[in-house]
């Protein structure tokens, strides 16, 4: 017993010391995805900050691929340290693990919420000849005519193909997926006409919409984006919707709690912010804080909960990784 409480009272001090020194060298923050990328972007952003504030390199990584795979398992199997952090997705730790038959790390296991950074919502749109000027209308539109409304998406098995083929089936109608493998193309195929209706994250919709290419119906967080409180909520209409992506800072299992800790709250400040609130809105995406590590990890297991339960109901099948 006396053995057992030096131990513990040792890796409290151990910990304790680390914070106190923190950081001492360069820290690395992956991201699963390419340079130059939106999560590339934001990361960078956050990065800056804390090497300006703690005078210490904060260092992007990129490592892509796989569906943001390779880069969330690198993050898995960092030392747990506090020098290495992952800039986690949505896709990485709330989708994957539903789409994916197996997955070469455990998104509950593998990693400790650390913070919250930002959320971005997408924006159905539609042509500007299609008729519907609300998202009911356009679902009546729909149920008349089943089957003569196609729709540009990323396809079936991503974002915005999993969100449409749930929508439909909240709603009962019935949407012709157009898959594109290529943004623009889709964008452009909607504006001529050759499909009637898109979903796309804010930044891309936006100059669509200020010369009425495009007319946005909906949005697909619960809430009204900040600077497009016009745009009403999917949810409004089809209750529950609450489909974006967002990015969390978390850290490899194991990292000591104080250090956890004391970036939650460097993140925090970077996070309040107004310049950065502002940058991150022109980027189509918006902060409610860093919260505590332990809302964060609520909020994540929250949206992995919401994915399965949506890849389920449109009856996806998981596909076995390459």
């Amino acid at each position: 017993m006396h053995f057992r409480f030096a131990l513990a009272l040792l890796l409290a001090l151990t910990g304790t010391a680390a914070a106190q020194t923190w950081p001492d060298r360069p820290v690395r923050i992956i991201v699963s995805q390419s340079a130059g990328g939106t999560p590339d972007i934001v990361a960078r952003l956050v990065a800056d900050r804390l090497s300006t504030n703690l005078k210490q390199q904060f260092i992007i990584e990129n490592r892509a691929g796989a569906a943001n795979i390779l880069g969330t398992q690198a993050g898995a199997r960092s030392a747990p340290d506090g020098y290495t952090f992952l800039f986690a997705t949505a896709a990485a730790l709330a989708s994957n693990p539903h789409t994916f038959a197996t997955l070469p790390y455990d998104p509950v296991k593998d990693f400790a919420p650390v913070a919250m950074i930002a959320k971005g919502p997408f924006f159905l749109l539609v042509n500007s000849s299609v008729p519907a000027k609300t998202l009911p209308e356009l679902i009546a539109l729909q149920k008349a005519s089943p089957g003569t409304l196609s729709i540009a998406t990323d396809g079936p098995r991503n974002f915005t193909g999993i969100l449409i083929a749930w929508l439909d089936k909240l709603a009962g109608a019935q949407s012709v997926q157009v898959p594109y493998q290529v943004v623009t193309q889709g964008i452009q195929d909607t504006i001529e006409g050759r499909v009637q209706m898109i979903a796309l994250p804010i930044t891309s919709a936006v100059p669509f919409i200020e010369s009425k290419q495009l007319r946005p119906l909906a949005v697909s967080s619960i809430k009204p984006m900040p600077k497009f409180e016009t745009i009403p909520p999917i949810a409004q209409t089809l209750p529950g919707v609450d489909m974006i992506g967002w990015f969390a800072l978390v850290a490899p299992t194991g990292t000591p709690d104080t250090i956890i800790q004391s970036l939650n709250k460097e993140v925090a400040r970077i996070l309040d912010a107004q310049d950065m609130k502002d940058r991150l809105i022109e980027l189509g995406f918006f902060t409610e804080g860093a919260g505590t590590p332990t809302t964060t990890g609520d909020y994540i297991a929250a949206q992995r909960e919401t994915w399965g339960r949506v890849v389920k109901a449109i009856e996806l099948p998981p596909l076995a990784q390459q």
